[in-house]
This record gives structure tokens, C-alpha cells and sequence, in this order.
């Protein structure tokens, strides 16, 4: 789709990332990685993952009761070996299903002279090396509480960067340098679900990518723009 093409205007881009720029889920994908690594039961991560996505898609996720069950586990290691484990992680699984289309919208936004943003439900920990695999820089994630030595407790803090709380923080983010997101010119968000419906009806240009059906739906209702990024997607 076209972009605008006017250097004085003030332009946003902000990108959901699991099955938006990614045709899988970072955080399912983590889980599995502890259950590979054998830090977590196989069956009762598999179980509760399953169980969390599945009302993730139907719109019902209890965020306080899933980032106790996905944060946990980083409260029982040293984040030495946590990031060790990441790093082969990321090489792995992740890096590798970062696909040319998706590389593709983010430059061509950042070409244009977009500000750009990933803004994301899943933690800081996993996504921010991932955000720089796409050379975006600043990242909107729900963030892993420290203690005094830097260790994670394996708890979130502040508010979780999720449904209505993406569009708390991205103005946060904004008031940072005195703006909001009426101050856009153009303001665009790309992502897959229903759950982020409270930021893609705060901007201009909402762009339902990969959808959920859900989401198409509203989004054909809406007459808003649908983009297939990937034939295919995988959890």
C-alpha cells in the first residue's frame, strides 16, 4: 500500500509482533524453548500455554494470571544463563522466521521517515533483540521486574503493554517528547488480533495484519485495509 510522501509531516508506525511481523508466537515459542531445556514440565507447559492462547484468542486472557505463569521461570535462574539460553533461542527459532515481507514494510516505513515502534504483549527480555533484528530501536513491551543486582524476579512491572494498556504506553511513550498521538500527521498500526482493537481504533491508518478471524471480520466491517505478510502462519 502507498505511504505518504511528505517530508514536514510528522509520521507513526507502530508494529504488533507475534504473527504480525512474525508468523509465530515469541512467547508460545520461549515456553516451548524451557519445556526443550527441560527447566519446566512438558506436558503442564504445553497444557497451560494451549490453555492461555486459546482464551488469548477468544478475548478472555487474565494478563496478571499468564505473565505469573511466563515470567515465573526467570525468577528461578541467573540471568547470565538466561541470556545464554535466549541467544541460542533467537538463533534457532526466532531469527530465522523473520521473512523478507516483513523486513520489507518496516523499512519501507522507515525509508519514508516514520517514527517506528514494536509495541508488543510479550516481555521485554524476549523481544527486544528482536526488535533490533529489525532495526527498530524502540520498543513498547510489557517489562520484567529487576532486583537491586539486576536478576530478573520473575514478576512484570508497571503496566502490561496489553489491550488497552498498549495504548496507555505508547502515549507514555509519547509524552516523553511532548506528543501524542494526535500530533500525527499519519499514525499506522499493524497487528493480528481482536485484542489490540483499543490502539488500531486510536490511529489513523489501522491495517489488520495476518488476521484472526475476528479481526478480519470487524476489519471488512470497518472498511479497513488487510495484509497477508506470510501464506502461512504456525504457532
Amino acid at each position: 500500500m502507498p505511504l505518504p510522501s511528505s517530508s514536514k509531516a510528522l509520521r507513526l508506525a507502530l508494529f504488533d509482533l507475534d504473527h504480525t511481523l512474525l508468523p509465530i508466537d515469541s512467547d508460545v515459542s520461549w515456553a516451548n524453548e524451557l519445556a526443550r531445556l527441560g527447566l519446566v514440565d512438558p506436558e503442564w507447559q504445553r497444557r497451560r500455554n494451549d490453555e492461555f492462547y486459546e482464551d488469548y484468542k477468544a478475548g478472555v486472557l487474565d494478563i496478571e494470571a499468564f505473565l505469573a505463569f511466563q515470567l515465573g521461570p526467570l525468577g528461578e535462574h541467573p540471568r547470565h544463563r538466561l541470556e545464554a539460553w535466549r541467544a541460542d533461542f533467537l538463533a534457532r527459532v526466532i531469527f530465522p522466521a523473520i521473512h523478507d515481507p516483513a523486513r520489507a514494510l518496516v523499512q519501507r516505513h522507515k525509508d519514508e521517515g516514520f517514527r517506528c515502534a514494536v509495541v508488543t504483549a510479550t516481555n521485554d527480555f524476549i523481544t527486544r533483540p528482536i526488535a533490533q533484528a529489525f532495526g527498530i530501536d524502540q520498543l513498547i513491551a510489557t517489562e520484567v521486574e529487576t532486583d537491586a543486582k539486576g536478576e530478573f524476579t520473575g514478576r512484570h512491572k508497571g503496566l502490561p503493554n496489553f489491550r488497552e494498556g498498549k495504548v496507555t504506553r505508547v502515549a507514555q511513550w509519547l509524552a516523553l517528547e511532548g506528543l501524542g498521538l494526535e500530533d500525527f500527521n499519519e499514525s499506522w498500526f499493524y497487528s493480528d488480533s481482536m485484542n489490540d482493537l483499543p490502539l488500531l481504533a486510536r490511529v489513523s491508518h489501522p491495517v489488520a495484519t495476518n488476521p484472526d478471524e475476528r479481526l478480519q471480520a470487524h476489519a471488512q466491517a470497518q472498511g479497513w485495509p488487510i495484509l497477508e505478510l506470510f501464506k502461512s502462519s504456525e504457532a
